[in-house]
């Protein structure tokens, strides 16, 4: 394969360098390594976060790829770290030309020191206390049809409809359904009064028992 062959290659890889550092400005650096020199490989830096300039030497695993044609292509999310000691998630992708040599490797450095600090704060923010409420709180909105269907699935666990219920039976549900909001509906103690076949005031009568 011809130098130029080789040439155009690498500027091939340029462009997905450039695109791939431009699209995580601040979190992702992508350098691109010209493995001909390894004495100046590095031929494209973009989104610099390592400090690297063009035409410094390549890295311990440039070396390794120019020396062992059957060094992995790629090599997936494996632990880093930025000069400064940043902790970074690091992939490298090697370059073969036709006859099987690599000639480039781009490199993608994500800085997840910034993602660390974004999860311990979502952490903290998603954070609930052990000790619960002494009532059950629901936030969506109740309904009279909500209400219906409770008392109608309280009897049907009994064996019954809401107006054959017992006397215990009634005082349970007119009490849960007030534990679970049902009273604080508009037109509520209505409905109620409607399904077990009582009147208000034995409704209100339950709830002081």
């Amino acid at each position: 394969m011809s130098a130029a062959e080789d040439e155009l290659l690498l500027r091939e890889a340029e462009k997905i360098v450039t695109a791939v550092g431009r699209m995580f400005p601040g979190l992702c650096e992508a350098v691109l390594h010209d493995l001909r020199d390894p004495e100046h490989a590095v031929r494209a830096v973009e989104n610099n976060l390592s400090g690297r300039r063009i035409g410094d030497p390549a890295t311990e695993l440039g070396l390794a790829r120019i020396a062992d044609p059957d060094h992995p292509e790629v090599l997936q999310n494996y632990p880093n770290r930025f000069p400064d000691g940043r902790p970074a998630k690091s992939t490298s992708v090697g370059i073969r030309n036709s006859e099987g040599v690599y000639v480039a490797a781009v490199c993608l450095n994500l800085d997840v020191s910034l993602l660390s600090t974004l999860t311990r704060g979502l952490e903290q923010l998603l954070r609930t206390e052990e000790h619960q409420p002494p009532v059950a709180e629901t936030l969506r909105a109740r309904t009279l049809d909500e209400l219906r269907g409770a008392a109608e699935s309280f009897a049907a666990a009994r064996g019954t409809t809401p107006r054959a219920l017992a006397t215990s039976d009634r005082v349970a549900l007119v009490k849960a359904v007030q534990e679970q909001g049902y009273l604080e509906l508009k037109g509520a103690v209505a409905a109620l009064t409607g399904l077990l076949g009582v009147s208000r005031a034995t409704v209100y009568n339950d709830l002081r028992r």
